[in-house]
């Protein structure tokens, strides 16, 4: 029955496996262990987001109300406002000869986060969005890490994920191919933004450390990242990490 879980390497690499799990690890200490081992998963589903939504901007503002509260942000701290999309947006190709935006999809500036008009009509890209203006909060604004930090958007992301939300950024993932520069002290490749391995691998991390092999928020997560999450669940199933241990459960 649960053959799928055996017999399987990581999905991501050592670097970004070494990173995910010490940040997990990190978050953890930092904010407590709580949202990790028995935190809400929160889905894109009516039980989560309740309120009507019509692409409109108070629609919009009710959204960001909901998502501040399970980002454990006050509501009423930060003012939302938005920005028009370039007429003309740039593109840069990557290395596989295709199209990359250069555009971001929101802004955090201290009191104000700053949303692109053109996520409105996309609610699952805008709570991802949305939740990762608000992990910028939590960490810049709350004075835990630094703005010129080596990791500083890699961390925002993976924030989401310790806080219930990445479902949200994994669905609609934030990283641009052709941003990268390098990991501290390697010549190995550092994308900006999460991609699709590290959030499935991160996710899978979470549900392995719940002692859930077999999440049933998984269907909620996009085919292509389920199946990095499933190869990830496969293999912590069989090696683990020293990095992180599971939760014990009583018999």
């Amino acid at each position: 029955m649960f053959g799928w879980l055996f017999g399987s390497e990581c999905p991501l690499d050592p670097r970004g496996k070494c990173w995910v799990e010490e940040r997990l690890a990190w978050l953890r200490d930092e904010f407590g262990a709580d949202d990790l081992y028995g935190g809400t998963m929160i889905l894109p589903t009516p039980v989560f987001f309740p309120d009507p939504y019509d692409g409109s901007r108070r629609s919009v503002f009710d959204l960001f109300d909901r998502v501040c509260d399970y980002m454990g942000v006050e509501q009423g701290l930060l003012r939302l406002e938005f920005f028009r999309p370039a007429r003309d947006p740039l593109f840069l190709v990557n290395d596989g000869g295709e199209a990359v935006p250069t555009e971001a999809a929101g802004w955090y500036a201290g009191d104000v986060i700053r949303i692109n008009e053109s996520q409105m009509a996309d609610p699952m890209s805008l709570v991802g969005t949305l939740a990762h203006e608000l992990a910028h909060q939590r960490l810049l604004g709350e004075d835990r890490i630094p703005s010129d930090v080596y990791d500083n958007e890699l961390l925002t992301d993976l924030t989401t994920v310790f806080k219930g939300m990445g479902i949200f950024l994994a669905n609609s993932p934030r990283h641009w191919d052709g941003n990268y520069t390098l990991w501290p002290g390697t010549e190995l490749r550092k994308p900006e933004y999460m991609t699709g391995p590290m959030f499935g691998y991160a996710l899978a991390l979470v549900a392995w450390l719940r002692g859930e092999p077999r999440p049933a928020w998984l269907k909620y997560v996009a085919s292509g990242v389920r199946s990095e999450m499933r190869a990830g669940l496969r293999f912590l199933h069989k090696h683990g990490t020293d990095t992180l241990r599971p939760i014990t459960r009583p018999h």
